[in-house]
């Protein structure tokens, strides 16, 4: 059986146009800035009530053209949770953010598919990680992990992309070839 095996297979949709197969790769991540902010401890810890905090998550995605087989994709995450004090004062408990970065290797990938790889697929292969990270900075900073609940990224592009409408076309990427930066809130 192993005699049959081939190294030749052809990728979904048949073989690009040049030959050769796209091909996409990490090849670093890395944490690019992390701050925690506990600001009113240790009166924050004491949640005398028990009552769940209030808590505001924004993320946002950029991307930046290293060269022409290389882009840096930033994955941001910021969440702030606030308490309600018993005289209905909000107090914020804790505010964690995170860039977090990877570079990607690109290959052999059509243009129309490259801004969609930047945007949804990488993010989404940088999730967990940056997740797990939000979560040990909370846990770590006195409270409960805060444990962010998985984001479709292609619903959040889709979404931006229909927003922005003719506004896009009016925007020039920041370098020629790469992809602008969105904004996933």
């Amino acid at each position: 059986m192993a005699e049959n095996d081939t190294n030749n297979q052809i990728p979904v949709g048949g073989a690009p146009a040049g030959g050769e197969a796209p091909q996409a790769g990490v090849l670093a991540q890395y944490i690019k800035d992390l701050s925690f902010e506990n600001p009113n401890a240790p009166g924050s810890l004491q949640n005398g009530g028990g009552a769940q905090p209030a808590i505001d998550v924004s993320v946002n995605v950029g991307v930046r053209k290293m060269n022409d087989e290389m882009y840096e994709v930033d994955l941001k995450i910021s969440a702030k949770a606030e308490n309600t004090g018993e005289n209905g004062e909000k107090q914020v408990a804790f505010v964690v953010e995170l860039a977090y970065g990877t570079l990607f290797g690109v290959r052999n990938v059509a243009e129309e598919a490259l801004r969609p790889f930047l945007l949804i697929q990488a993010p989404m292969l940088m999730f967990p990680f940056a997740r797990r990270i939000i979560a040990d900075a909370t846990r770590d900073g006195g409270f409960p992990p805060l444990l962010l609940e998985p984001i479709n990224f292609e619903a959040l592009y889709r979404q931006q992309q229909a927003q922005e409408g003719g506004a896009a076309a009016q925007e020039q990427p920041q370098e020629e070839g790469a992809p602008a930066p969105i904004n996933l809130n």
